[in-house]
């Protein structure tokens, strides 16, 4: 939870840990870290979501993995991160890029999103059988390939300052008690961009800007006669990552 008591140019709470004068009704969870544990909200109906709202929380960040398997993530993500406003549309391509790496040659659906922020996250369904070091470690590999087919444009160097103006695939995310901003939260930002789940197709848009989808629009969007969910059937495509990790070993050789 990610709390402005005092709107976003205040001071910002970031709080995992539940508040003891949270209400019994929120669910919680207990949370594994080192050297003790956590216990955190499970947002889990339309209640929690007005209750943490009226606690100032602005942001929303959601683990990757579920109660009962929280050492199993049952979600991929790749995090892709330019260094300015001005590369959303490499963002976009290298976006496409990992789709068609993902899809075409892996075996694996992909689902994207706008981050609110710079970047997109490229999002593949897990079924919970992989742990966090091997989702990692895929992710660390296909951002690897795809970084070597597009080397003026996308790197995987943590340093920032080995990173040049390149936009970056940011894989660590994939870590256990690593969070990603959840589908249609709104950030702490000028303008309250959401984070905003788009069909592929949306991608080929050359007016698509990573601000557009804001608290006053997002509505629009979702309200529009014959809307789609452009992450329809997510829940029904999940994965093993051990058929794709062999054919993804294949190409890295390559």
């Amino acid at each position: 939870m990610e709390r402005y008591p005092d709107g976003i140019t205040g001071e910002r709470i970031v709080q995992k840990n539940v508040p003891r004068y949270f209400p019994d009704w929120i669910a919680r969870t207990r949370v594994k870290k080192q050297g003790g544990t956590l216990v955190q909200v499970i947002c889990d109906k339309p209640a929690t979501l007005v209750y943490l709202a009226n606690q100032a929380c602005i942001e929303m960040h959601a683990f990757l993995s579920r109660t009962g398997a929280l050492d199993q993530p049952d979600q991929l993500i790749f995090d892709l991160d330019p260094p300015d406003d001005n590369r959303f549309d490499q963002v976009k391509h290298l976006a496409l890029g990992m789709r068609q790496l993902l899809e075409e040659e892996l075996g694996l659906t992909a689902f994207v999103k706008t981050t609110g922020g710079r970047g997109l996250h490229v999002h593949v369904p897990l079924n919970a059988r992989d742990d966090f070091d091997s989702v990692r470690r895929f992710a660390r590999q296909a951002s690897d390939v795809l970084a070597a087919r597009e080397p003026d444009i996308l790197t995987t160097e943590q340093r920032k300052d080995s990173r040049g103006d390149r936009v970056y695939s940011d894989v660590m995310r994939n870590a256990y008690a690593q969070t990603a901003v959840a589908p249609y939260s709104v950030r702490a930002r000028p303008g309250a961009p959401v984070a905003t789940p788009l069909g592929w197709a949306e991608l080929e848009d050359a007016g698509l800007t990573p601000h557009q989808f804001t608290l006053r629009t997002v509505g629009g969007r979702l309200d529009r006669p014959g809307a789609a969910d452009p992450w329809a059937g997510m829940a029904r495509r999940r994965y093993s990552l051990a058929r794709a990790a062999q054919r993804l070993a294949k190409l890295a050789d390559v």
